[in-house]
């Protein structure tokens, strides 16, 4: 247990409630340690903390296009790299046409969000149909692949040398959020035992990003039965029942899905915005100095952001003050909306991310300066 160095105190004009009632004319920004779980202080400013001039150095916020950069790719069998570190790789994957041979990740666990397309997923475990918006999770060792009924695009986050767990609930229960009913596995029905032939087939096992080829003269996705409490599962967005306060702005890590050793895997869905009168209706400032934040968008209007489209990824490394651009904020203070119609996959990492050639060069180099007032 962490014995963090925590004394509340309150100097000048602060608000009572964090997010709510804002001393008159302030900017609240919450500076916070470990995520959004630790300790943390709000400190009220009569700027914008995002209200910079200039940015300049490697610090600054990136945004890119994932789409345009699995789309460049030449191989349409191989995850095009975006941003990685030692316990996490993010990747987009575009799968056309049948796979005509089977993956194993002996590095670690692999979650796909399938962002557009649909087919058939076929894994040690049975067979499961995919659609739009399905998150699919493939344990460290599974042989699979996948055979698109419609072109399919994919997000990729690897647990190098992990696991993925379902977070903690605490009071909220074991069915908040959504219910472990939820998650479908797969089946040992018809399509599987139909699609296991006799003809040569190749498995790619990637070991250390590296990758041996074990061919057998049969296909090995032949199971007859298997038991346990180990499996591939696939769990849809729209089965996420979001938690919510009308009175209160919650942190983005109450819509935790999946959690590892070292990142979590959030998912934003639609919701209604908060309606009391002194709440914040948008994303609070903060400085998160523990984790970098990533941010796919899958649909809708992602209502902190300007000029952000379905298919594009923005990166905040840890060290900066980040929050709403200025419109959003200008109309979650008119309180224009009632309701967010955006889908997205959050993954904050607690150690630094790189960036890939290949994302690099789908980049908004203005993205740093959307944050200037207008």
């Amino acid at each position: 247990m962490k014995n963090w160095i925590e004394f509340p105190r309150v100097q000048g004009e602060a608000s009572r409630q964090a997010h709510a009632d804002l001393p008159s004319g302030t900017y609240e920004r919450e500076i916070g340690r470990d995520g959004f779980f630790g300790p943390a202080t709000h400190i009220y400013h009569k700027h914008p903390p995002t209200g910079w001039s200039a940015f300049d150095g490697p610090l600054r916020p990136r945004a890119f296009d994932a789409v345009i950069a699995a789309r460049a790719a030449d191989d349409p069998f191989s995850p095009v790299p975006l941003l990685y570190n030692n316990h996490c790789k993010i990747a987009m994957w575009r799968c056309a046409e049948a796979m005509r041979h089977l993956l194993r990740n002996s590095d670690g666990d692999t979650l796909l969000f399938v962002h557009e397309g649909a087919g058939d997923l076929y894994c040690d475990f049975g067979h499961l149909g995919y659609t739009e918006g399905d998150y699919l999770l493939l344990p460290r060792g599974t042989m699979w692949r996948l055979e698109p009924s419609q072109p399919t695009l994919a997000l990729v986050i690897e647990a190098t040398n992990g696991n993925f767990r379902l977070p903690e609930k605490g009071i909220l229960g074991p069915h908040a959020i959504f219910d472990p009913a939820a998650l479908t596995t797969p089946e040992l029905d018809e399509k599987f035992r139909a699609q296991a032939d006799e003809r040569e087939w190749r498995v790619r096992v990637k070991r250390r990003d590296a990758f041996t080829t074990i061919t057998y003269p049969y296909n090995p996705l032949d199971a007859v039965g298997w038991k346990g409490n180990l499996s591939a599962v696939k769990l849809n967005w729209r089965d996420i029942r979001p938690v919510m306060s009308h009175r209160y702005h919650i942190p983005p890590s109450v819509h935790s899905t999946f959690v590892s050793d070292r990142f979590i895997v959030c998912t934003f869905v639609p919701r209604p915005i908060e309606s009391d009168p002194g709440a914040l209706k948008v994303p609070f400032y903060h400085s998160n100095d523990d984790y970098d934040e990533v941010i796919f968008y899958h649909a809708g209007e992602f209502f902190s952001r300007d000029n952000i489209k379905p298919g594009m990824v923005t990166w905040h490394p840890n060290g900066f003050t980040h929050g709403p651009h200025p419109k959003a904020f200008a109309a979650g203070a008119r309180a224009a909306k009632t309701m967010t119609d955006e889908v997205a996959v959050m993954v904050d990492a607690r150690d630094p991310l790189d960036m890939s050639e290949a994302a690099v060069g789908t980049e908004d180099r203005g993205y740093a300066d959307s944050w200037k007032p207008k």
